[in-house]
């Protein structure tokens, strides 16, 4: 009996040893099967997309220029426009890579409700971008598991939703989309040694020049790069310069179309402004990008900081590629929404070093565990910071992903729609501005949006002017600064309470409505609980005949 009860608890640790090792097995397989991953990055990316859809019944930032060129060309049968109207008294040459748009105007031809397309469509194919970029850091990481921590930080970087869930996502999105799918089709080009992924790459980058310029030259300067890393033969040189002409041949109609008429110089003009296309390396400008975010104790800090980490960790261990890619990128272009897709993969490289560990670095079992315990303790922190972001209120405070209308705003620019003059032209305080000539079919006299495409002077000058008049509180500070401009509107289109101006927050005050009142020059014509709008009378006998602000 004794030999028998031994035997029993000899089976019986053998079956527990069995079902644990069966339970580590299928979590193992779990780890490495790429449709977990998948689904978990996706199901994040959806949370977060629905947090911000609920939380902002209109649309974060603006998309009133790219929503007024859509109509523009189903007004013109899908032929392209020569300008568009509205966006200041000249208006601004469709210059513009037309993909996008044209997409935008194929689906309010078809019914959408402009307000719900510019809420809804970015969303979700943001969400998608998700797909391409998990085998993108896969090829580059080379581990299903990396990879999947990777893309649920990726979909959760505030940064990367700020671009491309808002409402100008119904351009950016779509070229987000295909430079990520075009860079996963490199790096099997470069590094794999693909070359049916030749002919992916060629389309896409023909795609995303249709759509994006800087999404472009992203695309491009990633390609160099993953040559020179992953290639550097004469074959790799061919089939990288095959990928660049055969993308421009995909976008040559576009391009000799638009030099036909407005001929090069919106191209050169636009690529002088915000800041540059390319930005000339420093080391100072470098240290500036890296240290004012993590100074600035915003929601981004967080990335910043974990990416220096993770950078510093890759280079230790003479993997250069990821920190590089992300280097050049802060250098080259100067925008973090390109920056952060090597930078993702970056913190989660480092992330994940202590789910990998072996007895020979970490010994203490307990130890392993605890590491990887705070691993996924600050990956959980990070997806709900940006789900904080999504909503609108990261956590360090202040606001993200601000909407520039509101109800007030629809309401006020219906009434100018029924109520004004065709050939009114109105100053605009705050970012309602961007969306004030779509939703009005009026022009605005001040206006950045699109000038771009007309010179780095007339861009600079409209932002200076943009941005003096947003920040009036008195009727002397308005009055004097379109004096000063030589700018006379019609009427003047005025804020109460809390507004932004470039996306941040300030308030206006009360001492505004009232001296506008008491001034002679101006005449209040409409007001609601949120805009007031004043006809301009005569602001003196100082400003000069010409009221037309002309700069090109």
């Amino acid at each position: 009996m004794a030999r028998d009860s031994r035997f029993t608890e000899q089976s019986q640790d053998e079956r527990e040893q069995t079902h644990f090792e069966q339970a580590i097995s299928l979590l193992t397989t779990a780890v490495t099967n790429d449709w977990v991953w998948l689904v978990a990055a996706l199901s994040v990316a959806a949370i977060l997309v629905a947090i911000y859809y609920q939380s902002h019944p209109y649309p974060a930032y603006g998309a009133g220029l790219y929503l007024s060129i859509a109509e523009k060309i189903l007004a013109h049968g899908y032929r392209p426009p020569t300008r568009i109207p509205g966006y200041t008294a000249e208006g601004v040459p469709f210059a513009y890579p037309p993909l996008g748009l044209y997409g935008t105007a194929v689906l309010l031809d078809f019914g959408a409700h402009p307000i719900t397309l510019t809420r809804l469509l970015p969303g979700f194919i943001t969400m998608i971008a998700v797909i391409p970029f998990y085998y993108l850091a896969r090829e580059i990481v080379g581990s299903s598991f990396r990879a999947g921590v990777i893309t649920i930080l990726f979909a959760a970087t505030p940064d990367l939703l700020q671009w491309h869930i808002s409402a100008g996502g119904i351009v950016r999105a779509p070229a987000f989309l295909f430079t990520l799918t075009g860079l996963y089709y490199g790096v099997k080009l470069f590094q794999s040694k693909n070359r049916q992924s030749l002919v992916p790459a060629v389309v896409l980058f023909g795609l995303t020049l249709l759509t994006h310029p800087t999404y472009s030259a992203f695309f491009g300067a990633s390609y160099v790069l993953l040559y020179v890393f992953y290639d550097r033969s004469l074959i790799g040189l061919v089939l990288g310069a095959g990928v660049a002409v055969g993308g421009f041949v995909i976008a040559l109609p576009w391009l000799a179309y638009t030099i036909l008429i407005h001929g090069i110089e919106p191209f050169i003009a636009a690529a002088g402004t915000h800041g540059g296309l390319f930005q000339t390396p420093s080391p100072f400008r470098l240290l500036s990008e890296l240290g004012r975010p993590i100074a600035a104790g915003h929601t981004m800090s967080v990335w910043y900081l974990l990416v220096l980490l993770g950078g510093g960790y890759l280079i230790a261990q003479r993997r250069f590629f990821l920190p590089v890619w992300f280097l050049l990128s802060v250098l080259l272009l100067h925008e973090s929404r390109f920056s952060f897709i090597p930078g993702t993969m970056v913190i989660g490289a480092w992330l994940t070093v202590p789910h990998n560990v072996g007895s020979d670095i970490v010994h203490h079992y307990a130890t392993r565990w605890l590491l990887r315990g705070v691993t996924a303790g600050l990956l959980l922190l990070m997806v709900t910071m940006g789900g904080f972001y999504a909503a609108g209120t990261p956590l360090p405070g202040g606001t993200s992903l601000p909407s520039f209308i509101d109800n007030e705003d629809l309401e006020a620019t219906a009434w100018v729609d029924k109520e004004v003059p065709t050939d009114a032209e109105f100053v605009v305080i705050g970012d309602a501005a961007e969306w004030f000539p779509y939703l009005s079919n009026r022009t605005i006299a001040v206006g950045l949006w699109g000038v771009e495409w007309n010179s780095p002077a007339a861009y600079q000058h409209h932002l200076r002017m943009y941005r003096r008049l947003s920040h009036c509180h008195t009727q002397t500070c308005l009055s004097n600064q379109l004096r000063k401009n030589n700018v006379q509107p019609d009427y003047v289109y005025v804020p109460k309470g809390s507004y932004t101006v470039r996306g941040i927050r300030t308030h206006q005050l009360p001492r505004m409505r009232r001296s506008l009142l008491h001034s002679t020059d101006y005449l209040l014509v409409y007001e609601n609980q949120g805009v007031m709008i004043f006809r301009v009378n005569s602001l003196s006998n100082e400003t000069a005949s010409s009221s037309r602000v002309s700069l090109r």
